[in-house]
């Protein structure tokens, strides 16, 4: 029997509405979830304006509604955390130990933000009788959502679905990006820039792996608060007039001995700093662009003297059976804060809310709670 679902819809146009989809039954490796919790972020924004009509939502955990037939790792009543990075485990990429770039599944890199084979099966959600997308294969700003087994990973926890609903994007873009990315090594020195949701799981991943220095950089001083709760020693209130964060690097230079940090991580999603983290390293040191960004900037490659290494890498390089679990035991120990990263809950009435309080700066993160 279908089900009727509440969700969001971005209409393609820069809006979005709140309406009723029906979800079919599952068919084979598919299971239908019911969301507990969505986490927001920027690309949740950013989906407002693909031209298309898309459920919106790309983080999220829930309780297992319905399993189709040969889906033999989860059971009605399981809590899982929803990955959007769906590996089809077979493909060059995924036998690489890359599942994050999956050729045949990634929404990213095999098929943009279009139906790909990781999708569950396409007339499975309609809006007004037509099939409609889920975004990056799950779209999880929904009461129910129905998604392949592979974008399941089992969460053995009691923890807050709030919280759990986070790690599957910001919380292992930010840690992954330290620690399966950059392999931060205890005792070194680390630059962030910018300590909104992903800023500060950088942070976080750099002191449970040791870093002697973790220098939080921003323009917001209410972030950077945040951000020594979160693990920073340093602060550094940026000017928005400085060009390329020199003035910053060269503060940067006089906290490591006038040599500059081993690594740092570029988290702003602003163009114009696409090339700063390369201004705070020292030579042979690792610059990484956590945020995404996409568009063409300019580089002055006197930044990459000498011997430099500037990596762009997707999602943390997260292998979610794998790394998802490991979250979640720090979490646990208490190593990883997550209940602290969820500044505000809404409704999804209030979605929009949600957006406007990340855009102003307010949260560190938001969260959609479903009842």
């Amino acid at each position: 029997m279908s089900i009727q679902s509440k969700c969001a819809i971005a209409k393609g146009d820069g809006t979005f509405l709140i309406d009723q989809v029906t979800i079919a039954n599952p068919k084979e490796n598919e299971l239908v979830v019911k969301i507990k919790a969505a986490g927001i972020c920027h690309t949740d924004h950013d989906s407002l304006t693909w031209g298309k009509l898309i459920i919106m939502g790309h983080e999220g955990a829930g309780i297992v509604e319905k399993i189709g037939r040969n889906v033999s790792n989860f059971k009605v009543g399981d809590r899982v955390i929803l990955n959007w990075a769906t590996p089809c485990m077979k493909c060059f990429q995924c036998q690489e130990g890359n599942q994050h770039i999956c050729e045949n599944n990634s929404p990213v890199t095999a098929g943009g933000n279009g139906y790909t084979p990781g999708h569950a099966h396409l007339d499975g959600t309609k809006y007004n009788g037509k099939p409609i997308e889920r975004s990056f294969n799950i779209g999880t700003i929904s009461e129910y959502t129905l998604v392949k087994e592979s974008a399941c990973v089992k969460l053995d926890s009691d923890m807050q679905m709030s919280s759990a609903s986070i790690i599957s994007c910001g919380v292992i873009t930010g840690y992954g990006s330290v620690v399966n990315v950059a392999k931060l090594v205890a005792g070194s020195a680390a630059v962030v820039l910018g300590t909104g949701g992903v800023g500060l799981n950088v942070i976080q991943g750099a002191r449970i792996s040791g870093a002697a220095k973790i220098i939080a950089i921003d323009i917001n001083p209410e972030r950077l608060e945040m951000a020594k709760q979160f693990g920073a020693t340093h602060l550094i209130l940026a000017d928005k007039d400085d060009v390329g964060l020199l003035e910053a690097a060269a503060k940067v230079k006089t906290l490591t001995d006038g040599r500059g940090a081993d690594y740092a991580f570029e988290c702003t999603a602003v163009p114009a700093l696409g090339a700063a983290p390369l201004a705070m390293i020292r030579n042979a040191g690792t610059a990484v662009q956590v945020s995404g960004i996409e568009e063409e900037i300019t580089i002055d490659m006197n930044l990459f003297e000498w011997d430099k290494i500037y990596i762009n890498p997707l999602y943390g390089k997260c292998r979610p059976q794998i790394d998802f679990p490991k979250l979640v035991d720090l979490y646990e120990k208490g190593d990883l804060m997550l209940d602290q990263m969820i500044t505000r809950t809404y409704p999804i009435e209030e979605l929009d809310q949600a957006f406007a309080d990340m855009l102003s700066g307010k949260n560190a993160k938001g969260v959609i709670i479903f009842d």
